[in-house]
């Protein structure tokens, strides 16, 4: 597989940057309408939109760091791919625990008044920004691997079921708020999304530390 040129290589830079750029917003313009409809999967969204931001961050500093870094050091580079992997991990964990609590604590505390179109109007965005930003993270690892954007693939991946999984569940808050199914969809609108987080975080610390163990 060729190496990267240094267009290439700044173009995945840029492409991290922009997707940081564009969730920066996210915690507050999830928090607004969490805090007016009450929703469990738009708390949640909060959450998790928050903890995905700092692991955004982190990966993009380190990708930056490593790609203007003199050191050719092998070690060095392993070293900090695994702080970028182990970031995402931490994001998706605290997010799926988040999201998990608050789903199972809906279920017996239900209270929303359907005030959820702008959550709503956001989530669609959501998928659509997430599958695109997933959709080039992944011919990215196509054209040439790297353990950080590797990362970011698979954080964007789940970010993206994660929106439509958020849309299906305020789409009923919205239409039926006060319908008794409304809330166990809501509940587990989150507990779904809570397990996929876990299970993606896990693999990413199982092959991180594959690798970890592969190295000589």
């Amino acid at each position: 597989m060729k190496a990267l040129n240094e267009y290439e290589s700044s173009n995945r830079e840029k492409v991290m940057l922009m997707s940081l750029v564009l969730s920066a917003p996210g915690p507050i313009v999830t928090g607004i309408p969490a805090v007016l409809s009450h929703s469990a999967t738009q708390i949640a969204d909060f959450l998790r939109r928050t903890s995905e931001l700092v692991a955004l961050f982190v990966s993009w500093w380190i990708y930056r760091k490593l790609k203007h870094s003199v050191k050719s050091d092998d070690t060095y580079r392993n070293h900090m791919e695994r702080i970028a992997n182990l970031t995402v991990f931490g994001a998706m964990m605290c997010s799926g625990i988040a999201m998990f609590i608050v789903g199972v604590f809906r279920f017996f505390i239900y209270k929303a008044n359907g005030n959820v179109v702008l959550g709503l109007i956001i989530a669609i965005l959501g998928v659509i920004t997430n599958l695109w930003f997933w959709w080039r993270y992944r011919n990215m690892i196509r054209e040439k691997y790297n353990s950080v954007i590797a990362g970011q693939e698979k954080l964007y991946r789940a970010k993206a079921s994660v929106d439509i999984c958020v849309v299906s569940a305020l789409t009923s808050v919205s239409i039926a708020p006060n319908h008794p199914v409304t809330q166990y969809i809501d509940a587990l609108g989150c507990i779904i999304v809570a397990f996929y987080l876990l299970f993606n975080g896990i693999d990413i610390l199982r092959k991180n530390k594959v690798a970890e163990n592969n190295e000589p």
